[in-house]
This record gives structure tokens, C-alpha cells and sequence, in this order.
């Protein structure tokens, strides 16, 4: 063949891969054809690693066998980690993905920098610096989600000013890297500045803003690759990237919106913070329990329920378990849904996540807006392991730090019954005033334990 026509069948095999790119990030953006878009992306991937593996460019294979062992032996275990630990591995997989593109870059500037242009460097610079930062910075939401590090924003005075200096130091020294490409001295400084920069910019970050961080990292290593595509003259890099990068902010501007925070707030407001005394504060006041048996005939008692799974249903491996009640309740002729918020969990998507692995009917899992029209007409909001998310202070209380965020609605409810292990603030450090409610029983333990004896008590005391 000669090389005219493998570099068209090439060409042709990147369209492909492009298409299939494009295809794949509509049919994710619905449940019903998500599983499609999953193939789609994974079939365009194929075919884009085996079109670059037969290009006539490359001379010797052996690295690439080399770097294919290795990664594989990294990235298997990696796909085999529990459902609550997907957003820690999500973190990592940016994490490498945006090394991978530092990595790249680097020997693209240091293999003849003397005959970069000046086009070339900014490209180069740009892509190592925005690679770099969202490397650490993965790094650290990682060991911040799996509670390595500390989960609360860690915070010193005048940090917003040091992180701005840091990553102006940054930008200039590819400023001055433009003008002297021969300046190779500048080069590593300008890796550990933006090494430096993501460590900063994540660390003042809480757990409750999570959700965004993950999204918004996940843009910064799609921008990353599409600037590789450039440095490298890859189409279809430019365009996973791009795709990648863009989908990622579109999703960080709709966690920010359910928040009702601004990109500013969460990156530089250290939201999170545990209040002094919010502890105190709940144990002067008093909740009423209930026990299986009482929360069994109130849910036999009812026509409409509404589920809401938050993280600790994700943290107790509780989906299964949900599913068992989900099915007996329906076999009696109860209508359950489930009203799935925006930010629930640690990571975008996470409840659709467990409760799709859990075969929920996708048409049961009804976004915040439509559940929160039929809130007024629900016998019982049964809550799983939701806190903020469902936390009324929201609405009527102007001094809280979620104060306009939108929520679950779930006070609306005749009856609200509440799974957690214990009164402790979430996420967002706060107190949440549904649980002193007369309507409001607290069902206190493990979601899965809690749940299965409700199912036991649901079947006559006998086990599915």
C-alpha cells in the first residue's frame, strides 16, 4: 500500500472515530440510550488507537508495548473498585489523562525547542500548564473524596492572592518561553509552578463542592488534550478533547446552578466549613424516631412514595437493597419514584449510577424539577443517606450558606421519614432543620440494614 492510501484510509478510520466521539456524548446525555453511547465511545476509541498504531510514522513499537503493559496493569484493578469509590477513580483517570498530555508536551518542547515557533510554544505552554495543574489538582480531590485528606476546606489568609501569583507566575514564564524558546531553564520551573497551582487550587475546596470539581477537572483535561491535538497536528485529539472539555463545563455550569453557586464561590469561597456548635445546637433539640416495624406500616399505609438516595445509601451499598423495596412496594400497588437531585452524592450522575446498577426503571427516576411538582401530593418522602439536598434552610433561611439552592422539596410531603446514621451536619457543615419536624420520623443505622428489615417487615418477617 502506498503511503498516499494509508495516510487516506487513516484519515478516514480519525472521521470515523469522530463521529462515533460525537454520537457517543448524545446518547450518554439520556439513560434510555446511554448504554449505546457507552459502545460508541468505546468502538471510536478502538478505532482511533489502531488507525495511530498503523501510521507509517511511527519506526519502533517496543515503548508502546512497553507503556501498554504498564497502563494496563494500573488501569484494570481500577476498574474493578466499588461503586462508592467511582469518584475518587473518576479524579484519578483526569488525573492521568491530563499527565499523559503534560508528559507528551514536554518531549514535544525539549526535542528541538531551538526550531519551535512562537505559535508552537504558546500551544505547548499552554497545554503543560493546564495539564500540570489539573494533575495535582486531581490528585488532591481524589485523597480528598477517598478521606485521605482532610474533606474540609483548608484554608490560610490572603490564599486567594498567593494562588492568583502563583498561576500569573505561570503564564509568565510562558510569556517569556515564547519570545526565547532557547530558554530551556524556564521550562521545568514554569511544570512546577502549574504542579504547584493545582495543589492550591483544590485544597481550599470542601466535600460539598465536590460534584463540581470533578466536572470542572474533567474540562480542564479535555482543553488539555485538545491543545495536545494541536502540539501534535491530531484532528482527532482536537476533537475528543474538545468534546471532553466543553460537555465538562457545560456540566460544571449546571452543578453550579443547582447549587445556586457561582464558578467563584465554589473555586475561591472554601464553602464546606463545619459550624461551630451545630453539633450542640442539634442535640438541645428533639427528633422523633421510629423503628422498621413503625416506617414498614407507614409505607403499606401509603399511595405515593417518593425515594431519595443521597450518599449515605452510596456509602452503605444500599441500591440492592432499595430495589427489593421498590419491588415489594410496587407489587402492592404503591406508585414509588424516585426524585433524583442534581448533586446528590460525589460526583455528577452518581445516584443514577447506583440505582441504575441496581435496575431501577429509568422512567422512575424523575429529575428534582418534576418531583418537586408532585411533592405536595406525597403520602411519604422516604430519604436515603440526603442531607443538604433535602434541607429546607434553603428556602427560608437567608444566613445559611445554601441559602437559595435549590432542593428536594421533600417538607412538602404528609409524611417524611429519614435514613441516616446520626443527626451530623453534611457535606455543607450545616444543620438541617427537616429533621425536628413533627412530620419528620428519623430512622437512625445503616441504610442497607435499615432497609432490608423494612423489606423483612414488608414480607411478613420473612426474606426475599
Amino acid at each position: 500500500m502506498s503511503p498516499n492510501a494509508a495516510h487516506i484510509i487513516t484519515e478516514f478510520a480519525y472521521l470515523a472515530a469522530s463521529i462515533l466521539f460525537i454520537f457517543s456524548l448524545k446518547w450518554l446525555s439520556s439513560p434510555e440510550t446511554a448504554r449505546r453511547g457507552v459502545r460508541a465511545g468505546e468502538i471510536g476509541m478502538v478505532i482511533a488507537i489502531l488507525a495511530t498504531l498503523a501510521a507509517t510514522g511511527i519506526i519502533e513499537y517496543k515503548w508502546i508495548l512497553i507503556g501498554l503493559a504498564i497502563g494496563g496493569a494500573v488501569g484494570v484493578p481500577l476498574g474493578f473498585v466499588k461503586t462508592t469509590a467511582v469518584p475518587q477513580r473518576t479524579a484519578l483517570s483526569h488525573s492521568f489523562g491530563a499527565l499523559a498530555a503534560s508528559l507528551i508536551g514536554i518531549s514535544e518542547y525539549y526535542a528541538n525547542p531551538a526550531h519551535l515557533t512562537k505559535f508552537d510554544v504558546v500551544e505547548i505552554s499552554l497545554e503543560v500548564i493546564i495539564g500540570s495543574l489539573t494533575f495535582t489538582g486531581s490528585l488532591i480531590a481524589a485523597g480528598k473524596l477517598q478521606e485521605i485528606l482532610p474533606q474540609r476546606p483548608i484554608t490560610y489568609k490572603g490564599q486567594n492572592i498567593v494562588s492568583l501569583a502563583v498561576l500569573s507566575s505561570a503564564v509568565i514564564l510562558g510569556i517569556t518561553l515564547m519570545f526565547r524558546p532557547g530558554l530551556t531553564v524556564l521550562f521545568p520551573i514554569m511544570v512546577g509552578v502549574s504542579l504547584l497551582f493545582g495543589v492550591l487550587l483544590v485544597t481550599p475546596i470542601g466535600g460539598a463542592d465536590m460534584p463540581t470539581v470533578i466536572s470542572l477537572l474533567n474540562s480542564y483535561a479535555g482543553l488539555a488534550d485538545a491543545l495536545l491535538g494541536f502540539v501534535l497536528g491530531s484532528k482527532v485529539l482536537i476533537i475528543a478533547g474538545a468534546l471532553d472539555g466543553s460537555s465538562g463545563f457545560i456540566l460544571s455550569v449546571i452543578m453550579c446552578k443547582a447549587m445556586n453557586r457561582s464558578f467563584t464561590n465554589v473555586l475561591f469561597g472554601a464553602f464546606g466549613q463545619v459550624q461551630a456548635g451545630a453539633g450542640a445546637a442539634a442535640e438541645e433539640r428533639t427528633v422523633r424516631s421510629a423503628t422498621p416495624e413503625d416506617a414498614a406500616d407507614i409505607l403499606k399505609a401509603a399511595s405515593n412514595i417518593v425515594i431519595v438516595p443521597g450518599y449515605g445509601m452510596a456509602v452503605a451499598q444500599a441500591q440492592h437493597k432499595v430495589r427489593e423495596l421498590y419491588d415489594i412496594l410496587t407489587k402492592q400497588g404503591i406508585n414509588v419514584t424516585f426524585g433524583v437531585h442534581p448533586v446528590a452524592g460525589r460526583m455528577p450522575g452518581h445516584m443514577n449510577v447506583l440505582l441504575a446498577e441496581a435496575d431501577i426503571p429509568y422512567d422512575k427516576l424523575l429529575d428534582m424539577d418534576q418531583v418537586n411538582s408532585d411533592m405536595p401530593q406525597t403520602d411519604v418522602a422516604l430519604i436515603i443517606g440526603a442531607n443538604d439536598v433535602t434541607n429546607p434552610a434553603a428556602r427560608t433561611d437567608s444566613s445559611s450558606p445554601i441559602y437559595g439552592m435549590p432542593i428536594i422539596d421533600v417538607d412538602k410531603a404528609r409524611t417524611v421519614m429519614v435514613i441516616k446514621r446520626s443527626l451530623n451536619p453534611g457535606f455543607a457543615g450545616i444543620d438541617n432543620p427537616l429533621y425536628y419536624l413533627d412530620k419528620t420520623l428519623m430512622l437512625f443505622g445503616d441504610a442497607k440494614s435499615f432497609v432490608g428489615e423494612i423489606v423483612r417487615e414488608l414480607q411478613g418477617g420473612h426474606q426475599l
